[in-house]
């Protein structure tokens, strides 16, 4: 199974989010951050958050780019259990048996998103506010048009 992992070209992620996230944590969309937002909301690096930004698992940060990396089951049981944690902590679910299935989703939703790409395709996304509410977007940059070998994060597990 894949999914993806946050990964910077420059610095520029540090300026543009108010909080960027870190380079090798696993990142989703997370537009559901931005499921009661309205044009008064889409301001200064929120409004950047907003239309670009992936988030970080483990931060909570955003971040620019990500790249499909293979991920094992045991690594998405614990991204599982730290997004549901999230989804109580800031989103006021219940508890973490409530909030477990919504987390699983999110990662099947980034699942599908990396599982046809080979491993180091880039991934962008572009988000709009429309009258039905977010719309998103998603490009890929195959890993032999940008060269990523020296930029994508592969790890084992012990």
């Amino acid at each position: 199974m894949y999914l993806a992992r946050a990964i910077h070209f420059d610095e520029s992620d540090r300026n543009v989010f108010h909080n960027p996230a870190r380079t090798g944590e696993w990142a989703i969309s997370g537009g559901f951050e931005f499921s009661n937002w309205g044009e008064a909301d889409l301001v200064g690096k929120a409004r950047q958050a907003f239309a670009n930004g992936w988030l970080g698992i483990e931060t909570f940060g955003r971040v620019t780019f990500v790249a499909v990396t293979r991920i094992e089951e045991a690594e998405l049981e614990q991204l599982t259990d730290t997004l549901a944690q999230h989804f109580v902590d800031v989103y006021g679910a219940p508890d973490l048996e409530a909030a477990r299935p919504v987390a699983r989703e999110e990662l099947a939703h980034m699942a599908d998103l990396c599982a046809d790409h080979a491993p180091n395709t880039v991934l962008t996304v572009l988000r709009e506010l429309t009258d039905a509410g977010v719309k998103e977007q998603f490009r890929y940059i195959e890993a032999s048009e940008a060269g990523l070998d020296q930029f994508a994060i592969h790890g084992e597990i012990e």
